[in-house]
């Protein structure tokens, strides 16, 4: 797959061709349903955008198809998550930038403000879009990598990325409003794998994923009992799964603490890596919103 990889990049490098569609709008292709909600919201009426992975799909552990190369070799302007979190994708992503405007969009969070967990390592954790006053800075990103590709509308592309951070700044707001009303001794957010951390320290809740930061290994039964014993130890009633994640280790947990005298149920399916699949779920305002509701009303 890697050689396939390269040889679409040499081909693009060779082929040339316009900067823009016949219909006069970029070609636009982006890895997640994050990234290409984000390149529709900045990039408007003057963009085409197409998501490799759909809703339900696990970008830690994604392969691209032959179609998916195809699709990264047409475009005018590649943007991905980064941060580690498309794996070895994002190494072809890179070299790809040889040929068009390839944006990480993540990487326009400072240093500082990224969470560094030391089980990584030295990488960072890529969930950035859980905190949403963070996600709201790569809004600029987006702009500029558009801009780079058709700078005739940079202005354009610019005045819809300050607009979408007023609307994000206000969802923050919503968000951290909402989420106060759960008792502090009931903020705990248990997950299928440890995706939630930036949401964690943004709004003053007790996360724990019972896989690691990335789904790549599986949780053994030590990490299933030690979730189960915090669950004793807090009272906690509801756990959660993700729509992206298998949820058999969730359900093992549940069995594990059942089995220690705490009855826990299942409170209902976040969005992690993925967006929902249908309106309004699959726009990112509407999956913050989808999973705040669902954490309120399962932990308050």
């Amino acid at each position: 797959m890697r050689a396939l990889l390269l040889a679409a990049v040499l081909l693009g490098a060779c082929g040339g061709g316009e900067t823009l569609t016949r219909t006069g709008k970029l070609r636009v292709v982006a890895t997640t349903g994050m990234v290409a909600d984000l390149a529709r919201v900045v990039g408007g009426s003057d963009v085409e955008v197409t998501a490799l992975m759909g809703a339900g799909v696990d970008p830690h552990l994604f392969k691209a198809s032959a179609g998916d190369v195809a699709r990264l070799e047409q475009a005018d302007v590649i943007l991905y998550s980064g941060l580690g979190l498309e794996g070895k994708m994002g190494d072809i992503l890179v070299k790809m930038a040889s040929t068009r405007p390839v944006q990480a969009v993540c990487e326009a969070v400072p240093e500082a403000e990224r969470l560094e967990p030391a089980e990584l390592e030295g990488h960072y954790d890529p969930h950035v879009w859980f905190d949403v006053a963070l996600w709201a800075k790569t809004t600029q990103s987006v702009a500029s990598a558009l801009a780079a590709a058709d700078p005739d509308r940079r202005e354009a592309y610019a005045g819809r990325a300050a607009e979408y951070r007023a609307t994000l700044g206000g969802l923050h707001a919503e968000v951290m409003a909402a989420l106060a009303q759960i008792p502090r001794e009931r903020r705990v957010l248990i997950t299928s794998h440890d995706a939630f951390r930036y949401l964690g320290r943004a709004y003053d809740l007790d996360v724990r994923g019972v896989q690691g930061i990335s789904t790549v290994s599986d949780a053994g039964v030590k990490d299933i009992e030690e979730v189960a014993d915090l669950i004793v130890e807090r009272g906690i009633k509801a756990i959660f799964v993700e729509s992206s994640v298998s949820p058999r280790t969730i359900e093992a947990v549940v069995a594990a603490a059942r089995a220690k005298g705490q009855e826990v149920r299942i409170g209902g399916e976040l969005y992690s890596d993925a967006m929902g699949d249908a309106p309004p779920e699959d726009t990112y305002v509407g999956m913050v919103r989808a999973n705040v509701r669902k954490l309120v009303e399962a932990l308050r």
